[in-house]
């Protein structure tokens, strides 16, 4: 019987400082958390990357701006649940009136493992 491990957790940060983008943000982070390791297990243990199972966690001080859609696309491989929280950080600079916006992403890889 196979059920679902987790098997990978990465972390990143991503900023838009300029625009108060989000979904830029998110992205951003979503590549920082992706460039930090090499999955190398997938072609070692032929195993296919499209059954990876991935919850795409991201947080921002307004994650209704955030296009949960559109930020999953960052992810290459496997099948993606995106889900935007609170968390984050926005920097306000009085001088400029501009607003950076700083989204974190966490990526969590279940694969299906063989039980006994």
């Amino acid at each position: 019987m196979s059920e679902l491990r987790r098997i990978v957790l990465e972390m990143g940060t991503g900023n838009d400082l300029y625009g108060q983008d989000y979904t830029k943000a998110a992205k951003r982070a979503v590549q920082d958390a992706i460039h930090h390791s090499s999955l190398t297990l997938f072609k070692s243990l032929d195993i296919n990357p499209e059954l990876m199972q991935i919850e795409l966690n991201l947080a921002a001080q307004e994650p209704e701006k955030i296009d949960v859609n559109e930020v999953a696309k960052e992810l290459p491989y496997g099948q993606v649940t995106p889900k935007a929280i609170f968390g984050g950080l926005n920097i306000h600079d009085e001088v400029t009136d501009r607003t950076s916006v700083i989204v974190n992403a966490g990526i969590i890889v279940r694969l299906p493992m063989n039980v006994s």
